[in-house]
């Protein structure tokens, strides 16, 4: 009994953080929206007053305006090969939340760089097949087969003009993913190395270079701290944080109300889920598990647990004329030989409690271990959302080739084929959506990534010199 109180304690204080942090977000793109609002109008308004509650109408659509202005296709020709900014869980890309920016504002650096916004709860596969033709254009084809299995349409969202149509062999791109972002990058160039897309002669050799900011290319432990059975890496447990955001997400997306919807977008349009389109008895149904994307493990989660990511990962290659870079990040270190939170003030309050957990975690006794050669003490490192061996390089069921970044002189030439990492002191929020928690290092960070890709290809880097270095640990 006491550990079922103190489980419900860690899940109110869980809960509470976590609705404040998405209050914060939602409010500051809401009052950036305003602020924009009023500078347009607010001589028109002062000289002809609105009727009560209309000024409440106007500001609300402000958010939908500006994602259809933010929306509008930025059509890209082939040279330099731009860059592909791919969010994470809960993200958003360029035209949702208003002007508020995932990446804290690193795409403004150069007018090569392309936001895309994808389902933020979707799965990777099916974010994958929409982050294609939202390069390409046309209508996003989820794949006849995957849509059968998991109850969905097979057809999404038409772009009726790509954001970069010349994209092929001759016209390639860079990818930087963060978090979950990293893994729809790796596996949309694996589909493109399988030709699984129709009418289209892709090869892997579509994409120039492949850049991970604290990505999670091998799962995370902390799925089962917010609800992810261990035992199995797919199911929920009854009572858990993502039973909550199981809930909130079915009621949002049921009601589907066009104004909300259009200013943030969970990505589930292609379940179908709306009230005009299941009504009250569909709603049952959701809620009870039954239908939709939760019932049939069609979203993100059970990708990013351990059990998910082998299986994801065991289809994926790393290609020989890619080159790949990542930036691991954690938030521990080691005290009298434990692991522990390596700051108090330096994590944001959404990840402490996280950092602490993940410091601690301990795969269940009596149940099969998520792949062979599993240690505990491997996995205690981490941001506070992902543990740091799994943001280095791709490593289960199979270690792909990698490289520490300890002394650029130890690493000439840099080749493709490789994952090139480091590790450096941050949580895993640090350089997205407030850039002023990073400061100077958010500068750091993207400036060398953006100029690195952009001002050179970088099939003329020789040696590691020319690789930018930000910190190493």
């Amino acid at each position: 009994m006491a550990r079922f109180i103190l489980s419900l304690m860690e899940l109110g204080v869980s809960a509470t953080v976590h609705l404040l942090f998405g209050f914060y977000v939602f409010s500051t793109a809401v009052a950036a929206d305003i602020s924009q609002a009023a500078a347009a109008s607010g001589c028109l308004l002062l000289r002809r007053p609105a009727a009560a509650g209309a000024g409440l109408v106007n500001v609300a659509s402000a958010g939908e305006e500006e994602e259809q202005r933010g929306a509008a296709p930025v059509v890209l020709d082939g040279s330099p090969p731009p860059i592909v900014l791919v969010h994470g869980i809960f993200g958003f890309g360029k035209g949702r939340l208003g002007g508020l920016s995932y990446f804290a504002g690193a795409e403004k650096k150069d007018d090569r760089v392309l936001v895309p916004d994808l389902g933020s709860l979707t799965s990777i596969h099916d974010r994958a097949r929409e982050l294609f033709y939202y390069l390409k254009g046309g209508q996003v084809d989820y794949g006849e087969e995957h849509s059968k299995v998991c109850g969905h349409a097979r057809f999404g969202r038409t772009y009726d003009t790509g954001h970069y149509p010349v994209w092929d062999e001759q016209n390639p791109v860079h990818f930087v993913g963060h978090s979950a972002g990293v893994q729809v990058a790796r596996v949309l160039h694996q589909m493109l190395a399988d030709k699984a897309f129709p009418g289209y002669d892709t090869s892997e050799d579509w994409v120039l270079s492949l850049t991970s900011l604290s990505g999670a290319l091998n799962g995370t432990t902390r799925t089962y701290y917010d609800g992810m059975m261990a035992e199995d890496g797919r199911s929920m447990k009854s009572i858990c944080l993502l039973q909550l955001c199981r809930i909130g997400v079915i009621v949002y997306d049921w009601l589907d109300i066009p104004w909300l919807k259009n200013y943030y977008n969970f990505g589930f349009d292609h379940f179908e889920m709306s009230w005009r389109k299941v009504g009250f008895s569909g709603l049952i149904d959701l809620l009870l598990g039954h239908t939709g994307p939760f019932a049939s493990g069609d979203w993100i989660l059970p990708d990013l647990t351990l059990q998910g990511s082998l299986k994801l990962n065991s289809t994926l290659r790393t290609f020989p004329n890619t080159f790949y870079f990542s930036y691991a990040t954690k938030r521990t270190r080691k005290l009298f030989g434990i692991t522990v939170p390596s700051s108090v003030l330096g994590i944001h309050p959404m990840l402490f409690l996280r950092v602490l957990q993940m410091c601690m975690w301990r795969h269940p006794q009596n149940t099969p271990l998520p792949y062979k050669g599993y240690r505990d003490e491997d996995w205690e490192d981490n941001d506070g959302a992902l543990n740091t061996i799994s943001m280095t390089h791709p490593r289960i069921p199979i270690e792909h080739p990698n490289r520490f970044v300890l002394d650029d002189s130890d690493c000439h030439p840099l080749q493709p084929g490789i994952w090139y990492y480091k590790v450096i002191e941050a949580d895993h929020i640090l350089f997205i959506i407030n850039r002023e928690r990073a400061g100077v290092q958010f500068d750091l960070l993207f400036n060398e990534v953006i100029e690195f890709v952009l001002s050179r290809y970088v099939t003329t880097y020789k040696h590691i010199d020319d690789y930018p270095v930000v910190a190493l640990y």
